[in-house]
């Protein structure tokens, strides 16, 4: 199993233990047509971490 921390994507689920954002807001802010940090493969939605480490280290609330 690959460490969360070493992974290029990760699952909304993943991210959220990541972050300690919850799954609900993880969804709602990728689900913004102009998100970076999302991948989409077909229905899947991923996010990229590095892009998402860079979102939260610019934002100021969420």
């Amino acid at each position: 199993m690959v460490a969360l921390d070493k992974k290029l994507c990760l699952t909304l689920e993943e991210a959220s233990i990541y972050t300690g954002i919850g799954v609900n807001k993880l969804r709602e802010i990728s689900n913004n047509d102009n998100c970076n940090f999302v991948l989409w493969i077909g229905n899947k939605r991923l996010l990229k971490r590095e892009l998402l480490e860079k979102y939260i280290a610019k934002s100021y609330s969420l």
